[in-house]
């Protein structure tokens, strides 16, 4: 029977011998966890995410610490699942995360917003855009800076998935992961939505979700430039 916990068959940090076959849930396994890249940072690691990163390659690039990747999609899935849906918002100007938070908002009932975030989205009452929420979902803090402010100003709590590189004094809750990338962007949001879904009652542990990782990927168009 498969464990509540993805954390409970924490897979290896270095691929070894059967890992593209061993099974982290009925619908994942550890090699396609590690072959899309979630934990594959930048060469660039901020103070803020130092605690996150497990070592340096040789080419520069830092690795994010599987484990603890892992460990903060359970806890943010599980933090998420403690809101009324209709009170929580997902956002991103990200284009290679446009599918990924539309699949995720699809299955739980969040609030989405993509491409470019209107001032006063969160702030101003009398905007036809306003959304009345009590805690928003980012892909970048970087990228997302107006929803950022916007949250500050209101006082509610921001969850954001954070890569080696960021800064993340006003993020509440980080989730250490590569958030460039298409395939990275769509095995987190896969990996959360599945225990939003398992917290929230809806989806049991061992019941495979109604998409598979693959359907939360961003497919790339002729002659885009958007990063695997």
């Amino acid at each position: 029977m498969e464990a509540d916990s993805l954390m409970s068959k924490e897979p290896q940090d270095n691929a070894d011998e059967g890992a593209s076959e061993r099974k982290i849930s009925s619908q994942l396994t550890e090699g396609a966890l590690i072959a899309s890249g979630i934990r594959i940072g930048t060469n660039v690691a901020t103070k803020h995410m130092k605690p996150f990163i497990s070592r340096t390659r040789e080419d520069g690039l830092n690795i994010l610490d599987l484990g603890k990747t892992l460990s903060r999609i359970e806890v943010a899935g599980k933090f998420l699942s403690r809101f009324d849906p209709k009170k929580v918002m997902i956002y991103t100007s990200r284009e290679a995360a446009f599918t990924p938070v539309s699949k995720f908002a699809e299955l739980t009932g969040v609030n989405l917003v993509t491409g470019r975030l209107l001032p006063g989205t969160l702030t101003n009452p009398y905007l036809p855009e306003y959304k009345n929420v009590d805690v928003v979902m980012l892909v970048d803090p970087a990228v997302d800076k107006q929803a950022i402010e916007e949250a500050i100003r209101i006082n509610i709590p921001v969850v954001a998935v954070c890569d080696s590189n960021n800064v993340t004094t006003y993020v509440d809750l980080i989730i250490p992961a590569n958030n460039r990338g298409r395939k990275s962007l769509a095995m987190i949001f896969w990996l959360l939505a599945r225990s939003y879904l398992i917290s929230a009652g809806t989806l049991s542990p061992e019941e495979p979700m109604k998409y598979t990782p693959e359907d939360f990927e961003t497919k790339l168009e002729e002659g885009a430039s958007l990063e695997d």
